[in-house]
């Protein structure tokens, strides 16, 4: 028996040599699997925390609450002048934030870069922190160089806590939207153009209903990738 054992045994040996050969010293048997790279990653384009100053309070926005000195802040519809900044820097559970209770009809915000238009194609990103109350939401709103302003269907908010999120916005249907009342006009729009976009910024689409649980959303910091375009 040892005998067929041991010649068995020689013979495999023999079969898997030649496999041992092809493989250099310190190599792996196999070489690791690459995945493809993928498209260039957009640079960050912006940045707002925004900034309050230390006591005040809830009160209206303006551009004083604009952290980014490249930035310029722009209110949109009836209401618009009546978002409230608020928060406490660094207070994770109450982070400083724009707030839209008061808005009795539907307003937005949005930021200007001053010297830069952005291009929002390819695999362009937006990513903030947000909170809502009720069955509002946070849509994107964008303003094209042409003036065309387009609110998307992506929506975001949790009502329990603070909310990190982001989206490529290729992923997202946009509808025309006015930008006195801020109410969505005509179909989808099939292809926009948004390799040169003038403001990026946010609307839920619902008035406010005050203090207290109900109605409004909150947007502390959002970030923006994309190529930067010279005005």
């Amino acid at each position: 028996m040892l005998p067929r054992i041991a010649a068995l045994s020689f013979g495999i040996a023999l079969m898997m040599a030649p496999a041992f050969a092809q493989e250099p010293s310190g190599t792996p048997a196999r070489a690791a699997r690459r995945e493809p790279a993928g498209p260039p990653r957009p640079p960050l384009f912006l940045r707002e925390e925004w900034k309050q100053a230390p006591g005040a309070g809830e009160h209206s926005v303006d551009s004083v609450g604009v952290a980014n000195p490249n930035l310029e802040l722009k209110l949109y519809g009836a209401d618009g002048k009546d978002i409230q900044i608020t928060g406490e820097a660094g207070n994770a559970g109450n982070p400083i934030h724009l707030w839209t209770g008061l808005c009795t009809a539907v307003c937005g915000a949005t930021l200007r870069d001053k010297e830069n238009f952005v291009d929002l194609t390819g695999i362009a990103k937006i990513r903030w922190t947000t909170k809502v109350s009720g069955l509002q939401q946070v849509h994107p709103v964008l303003k094209l160089a042409d003036g065309t302003m387009l609110v998307g269907d992506h929506a975001d908010g949790s009502t329990a806590d603070w909310l990190q999120s982001e989206f490529l916005i290729s992923e997202v249907r946009w509808l025309r939207l006015d930008p006195e009342k801020l109410v969505t006009k005509g179909n989808f729009v099939p292809k926009p153009d948004l390799s040169k976009v003038d403001e990026i910024g946010f609307t839920s689409l619902i008035p406010g209903s005050g203090h207290g649980p109900g109605g409004w959303i909150d947007v502390a910091a959002i970030e923006v990738y994309g190529k930067p375009v010279k005005r």
